[in-house]
């Protein structure tokens, strides 16, 4: 079977005050798979998921998404052609409740439009159903339903990331990009979003490349998992190869160079 990328990485490097942080980096995430990306602390792993997110233009390279060449283009273009970020703080709008924070996420609701209001009001309130109960279906799917109607800065650290979660998949999201996704989370819940997010990739087809410095989710979740250090691929594969590999361990624990 042909590999087919839905995320490729050419040749990307990125420096900071004549530091490299990534260095001719390449890599390709595969549709359909969870990808994960793992390597010491000052590997690279952060800058070069904020280049593929539109957060940082790199100074060489490529980032090719879906076969388009997007290298450069801000966070909310990339949102456009379904490319979304999850954070390792969970970005919420506090005094909103969870329900409404999924309504929120599609873009170009009628209802945005004053005029539409004015002129257009059963076609507003139509598509404010349409969306509401898109809302409401998510909830259900991770099992929120009983905060649907709490402020979502009351919800826990792992039913927040469970929210983020959910605002991808309010819109047609095609690849989702996890960073730290285990942070703050206890372990039950920790569970919950583990399933969740196998769910999305086997009954939804969703596309996820994720960070992340718990091992154990990442031997859970990910196929193929990456490892970068001093700002480039050093290795790739299944997590059991990754967890044997002597050049591994050294870059972890040995003394691996470090980066920004």
């Amino acid at each position: 079977m042909s590999f087919d990328a839905i995320i490729e990485v050419k040749n990307v490097s990125k420096y900071f005050g004549g530091i490299s942080a990534v260095n001719n980096c390449s890599l390709k995430v595969e549709r359909g798979s969870i990808t994960g990306l793992i390597g010491p602390n000052g590997a690279g792993k952060t800058t070069l998921f904020n280049i593929v997110a539109g957060t940082l233009k790199p100074d060489a390279g490529q980032v090719i998404f879906d076969d388009k060449d997007v290298t450069g283009l801000p966070p909310h273009k990339l949102f456009d052609l379904g490319l979304l970020r999850t954070f390792q703080l969970a970005h919420e709008f506090s005094q909103m409740s969870a329900l409404e924070n999924l309504m929120v996420v599609p873009s170009n609701q009628l209802g945005e439009s004053l005029l539409n209001v004015w002129l257009k009001p059963k076609m507003v309130a139509s598509n404010d159903l349409e969306v509401r109960q898109k809302a409401n279906d998510v909830l259900d799917f991770l099992k929120l339903s009983h905060v649907k109607n709490e402020l979502a800065g009351n919800l826990s650290g792992g039913q927040k990331k469970l929210l983020e979660l959910g605002r991808t998949m309010m819109v047609d999201a095609k690849i989702v990009l996890l960073d730290e996704v285990a942070a703050g989370v206890n372990r039950t819940l920790l569970n919950d979003l583990a399933s969740n997010i196998e769910r999305m990739n086997k009954e939804l087809g969703y596309t996820f490349f994720v960070i992340e410095h718990d091992m154990d989710l990442i031997g859970r979740l990910c196929d193929p998992v990456i490892v970068m250090a001093a700002g480039e691929v050093m290795a790739q594969g299944k997590m059991q190869e990754i967890r044997n590999n002597p050049e591994i361990i050294a870059a972890y624990f040995g003394d691996a160079p470090k980066v920004a």
